[in-house]
């Protein structure tokens, strides 16, 4: 088994994660055991940050111990995996505006117990603006501001020399434009704010999206 990243391993072309809560899935993901110790395998076909890894991403800086802004958590199946990583010492505030999946949500925050659910509407910081500063802000949230959301939450809550990630649909910012223009398209609005790190595209895993990785620029 090799690892890809602190806390992610890779086998036998699966992803894996230390399961967190022993015995418990969080979804229908299987469970694997390799020298006694229980792994969840990651579905880059239903994760945008497993996709990205399976595509060749560089740069993960979600490691133990860390904060997480998570921006459009859904139910929870990323998030789910960051928090095996992350461990118990970190948290994950996950904001979600849909009151059907923040359901779905819960049961999952509650058996982790470092994934804090936040029913709120990501383009209104001000809303949790009581959650501590982030080490990483995660955004998954699918709409055509997406790139002004990401912006608008670092600046509250990312912490300098943190790092921003932005799972982009093309299709929900204009579905007239062929993906790679809309790319070029939102990499030069985050280039306002933020350094662009790496981009890695998530097809076939997740078609028409790309993943950027960002880091705020000084004095922003």
């Amino acid at each position: 088994m090799k690892q890809a990243f602190p806390g992610v391993w890779k086998e036998k072309g699966r992803l894996l994660t230390l399961n967190l809560v022993p015995g418990f899935r969080s979804f229908t993901e299987p469970l694997v055991t390799v020298s006694g110790k229980e792994y969840r395998v990651w579905d880059p076909a239903r994760s945008k940050a497993a996709a990205a890894i399976a595509n060749g991403l560089m740069h993960f800086p979600v490691k133990p111990g860390i904060k997480i802004l998570y921006l459009g958590i859904a139910s929870g199946y990323t998030s789910s995996f960051f928090s095996d990583i992350i461990g118990h010492d970190g948290v994950i505030y996950g904001v979600e505006i849909s009151e059907r999946t923040f359901r779905e949500l819960n049961p999952v925050a509650d058996k982790r117990g470092n994934i804090v659910p936040i029913l709120a509407n990501a383009r209104m910081p001000e809303e949790y603006g009581w959650i501590e500063k982030a080490d990483v802000v995660f955004q998954d949230v699918a709409t055509d501001d997406q790139s002004e959301i990401l912006i608008r939450n670092c600046r509250e809550f990312l912490k300098p020399g943190g790092t921003a990630f932005l799972s982009l649909k093309s299709r929900s910012i204009d579905v007239t434009k062929k993906p790679a223009e809309v790319y070029r398209q939102e990499e030069m609005k985050l280039s306002s704010f933020f350094k662009i790190v790496e981009k890695v595209r998530l097809d076939p895993h997740e078609k028409d999206h790309m993943l950027f990785v960002v880091r705020r620029k000084a004095g922003t």
